[in-house]
């Protein structure tokens, strides 16, 4: 196939400097929690996306100094010539494939933690941390020369180690030139605060000495955060970003342009459309004659197309939807759309450097295993064998089963009780917010329509005697699981006194459209994560009058991980919902619900309608259990193997099912590899 001719623009090459994007696809900087730690990993990585199209592909947060140690968080570092090694492995990475390597070098300031180096942090004035029970001190003239010093010296090391593009980076209240340019951190007054020309200074000073040592061959560009939501409070697309901006217009070789803080930056589909950002930095182009690129969660080829028709960007950035899709840009130039793996913007990408782990994604269940097991997004082995399988359940585990396994070549017949596949995407995709998960279910029943070894059999409920009469050699268990009603959770090992008289809907319940008829509903979150919040959203929007209680500190408290939280507690209050934070349900008398807090105050007496406990699953597995009783049956029907996978095995996470129908498909037949079935990066042990 090729590209519609509508798409030839998108693969125009872009001047950035000295140097020549071959197309208009930028990944820009992301985290991923592998940075220095994990340096093959991140070199992979990176690679797979200079391969599958992306024309620049940019490091995350470059750290150039101890003094602005981000630890525990794993970021990339260039803070001497011993980090040049490792990060030329993705530099080589990335050239190999005929991309241009970024690196986004950055002094985090009083964003920086510096628990690592124990360094003293440093800042524009006296002020606290922004995380950490301790201040930052001003810097002297001296820290100043010393920062220009450190950041022109790394932008050196980075020419050394091979990038073609070095970053100035003022965004998302993370780096020391964003922190000047902030009148609520930068009280000088002298030539570094004050006016808004002097507050630029030192953001200036970095790009032209950043030219100056590499702009013979590097280009120089910055990133900047046009608009921190906080009116004249901050940095504003209002106020004065676009002064900034036309202060520095011609400066850099290219503006990368975006939203601060992260959160705002990458905000979830669940609170934001795609090109969310386009009213905010929609001006810069009007500004600069140099190229511009900005992000929104793009994965539409017409709607890249349209922007830079319109003027608006000159190159389509992206973080989340390059790792959903590597291929993304290969994908639409070779013309298969059908093809892509669109971000869901559920933010599990993000997860990984919160929890300070190798991110994973939803979508794309090889993103971090790249290096570690070798997988490659569009590219599986072959079948080992010529084992036919069936597979018991159409949900997420069971169409990436499905689809991967008939990738490799085998005969797959794919079982479903219900009459539609999807399983629980289908319930959570019609929740409030959460439509584009559906894409889940779609990109692999696209996939799978277009192979003739797989059949699907929707409607097609299977018992032991069904699956003994078929034939088949591997039998693969998908089933799922059920949100249990007693309570039983993180805070309770034995149900809940009450709840088995009560009147209680479980979220499965909620997602059917079984809804109570009159409240008020006491919504129980045990789960800490997205689904109570949401349904909680759920059944305000149907007109009840809804109770929020949990355990945690915050409504869904594990948002914070998606950086979805304070939308979340937002969204709630607006709707009218009462959050009672801090507070277990302990029992429900004759309609009562009793609540105890967290420090010993008197327990709470709340008369409901229904309760909904988010608590915990328990999965589907009566079937497996059925079939492993009858070891002598399965061995006269040929059957090889029944396995469990996705929450039939343990319930978890949508990327977790995923990823465990594709963990199944590639380790079919495969060699066994141990206790330790992944490559680890182990530190080089010398003689003191």
């Amino acid at each position: 196939m090729s590209r519609d001719p509508r798409y030839d623009i998108l693969f125009e090459p872009v001047k950035i400097g000295p140097v020549t994007a071959r197309n208009r696809f930028f990944q820009v900087p992301h985290c991923n929690g592998m940075g220095h730690q994990h340096p093959q990993a991140h070199a992979a990585m990176r690679g797979m996306k200079a391969e599958g199209g992306w024309a620049v592909v940019a490091t995350e947060e470059c750290e150039i100094h101890p003094s602005g140690d981000v630890s525990p968080y794993v970021e990339a570092r260039i803070w001497d010539d011993h980090d040049i090694p490792y990060l030329s492995m993705m530099t080589e990475a990335v050239h190999r494939h005929g991309s241009l390597a970024a690196v986004e070098l950055v002094h985090n300031g009083p964003s920086a933690s510096n628990l690592y180096s124990r360094e003293v942090p440093l800042g524009p004035s006296h002020q606290p941390t922004n995380y950490y029970p301790f201040q930052v001190r001003a810097m002297d003239r001296e820290d100043i020369r010393n920062y220009r010093r450190w950041h022109r010296e790394a932008a050196l090391r980075a020419k050394r180690a091979g990038f073609d593009i070095v970053y100035v980076y003022a965004g998302h209240d993370l780096s020391l030139p964003m922190h000047f340019l902030q009148r609520r951190r930068n009280q000088r007054i002298d030539e570094y605060g004050g006016s808004l020309e002097n507050r630029v200074r030192l953001f200036r000073e970095l790009i032209e000495e950043a030219k100056e040592a590499v702009g013979d061959t590097c280009g120089v560009v910055v990133r900047f955060a046009v608009d921190e939501m906080m009116g004249e409070d901050g940095i504003s697309s209002e106020g004065e970003a676009k002064d900034i901006v036309a202060m520095l217009a011609e400066l850099p070789d290219l503006w990368d342009v975006n939203l601060s803080n992260w959160k705002y930056d990458s905000q979830t589909s669940r609170f934001a459309e795609e090109g969310y950002q386009e009213p905010f930095t929609a001006f810069v182009k009007k500004l600069t004659s140099k190229p511009v690129v900005g992000v929104g969660r793009y994965t539409s080829p017409d709607r890249m197309v349209s922007l830079i028709k319109k003027g608006v960007l000159d190159m389509i950035g992206a973080a989340r939807p390059s790792i959903a899709d590597p291929y993304l840009p290969k994908k639409i130039e070779e013309g298969r759309l059908e093809d892509i793996r669109e971000c869901i913007g559920c933010n599990i990408c993000i997860t990984g450097d919160m929890t300070i782990t190798p991110m994973r994604c939803t979508q794309n269940p090889t993103q971090g295993e790249e290096w570690r097991k070798g997988w490659h997004p569009e590219i599986m082995p072959a079948k080992a064998s010529n084992d036919r399988i069936l597979i018991i359940g159409g949900g997420p585990a069971g169409l990436e089963a499905a689809r991967a396994l008939g990738q490799r070549g085998h005969e797959v017949a794919l079982a479903e009780a219900s009459t539609e596949l999807g399983g629980r995407v289908n319930l959570e995709s019609r929740l409030p917010g959460l439509s584009a998960w559906g894409r889940v279910r779609d990109y692999r029943l696209g996939q799978i329509a277009k192979m003739s070894n797989v059949e699907t059999y929707p409607g097609s409920p299977m018992g032991v005697t069904d699956i003994l009469d078929q034939g088949f050699e591997r039998v693969v268990l998908a089933t799922g699981a059920t949100w249990r009603k007693d309570g039983v959770g993180r805070s309770h090992a034995f149900p809940i006194p009450g709840l088995d008289t009560a009147k209680v809907f479980s979220p499965d319940d909620i997602m059917a459209g079984r809804l109570p008829d009159k409240g008020p509903i006491l919504v129980y979150d045990d789960d800490l994560f997205y689904l109570a919040g949401v349904l909680a959203e759920r059944l305000a929007k149907a007109g009840l009058e809804v109770i929020y209680v949990t355990t945690a500190d915050t409504a869904s408290s594990w948002t914070s991980n998606t950086l979805e939280v304070y939308f979340v507690n937002k969204r709630l209050h607006a709707l009218g919902v009462r959050v009672i934070c801090q507070h277990d349900l302990v029992a429900v008398r004759n309609g009562v619900a009793e609540i105890a807090p967290a420090y010993g105050e008197a327990v709470q007496h709340i008369p409901v309608g229904a309760i909904v406990p988010v608590t915990a699953r328990l999965p589907n597995d009566a079937l497996y259990q059925e079939l492993m009783a009858a070891p002598e049956k399965l061995k006269d029907a040929g059957i090889k193997s029944v396995t469990r996978i996705g929450d039939c095995l343990a319930p978890g996470l949508i990327a977790y099912a995923v990823y465990a129908g594709h963990r199944y498909a590639r380790e079919l037949d495969a060699p066994d590899l141990g206790e330790v079935k992944f490559r680890r990066a182990l530190p080089l042990v010398t003689t003191p």
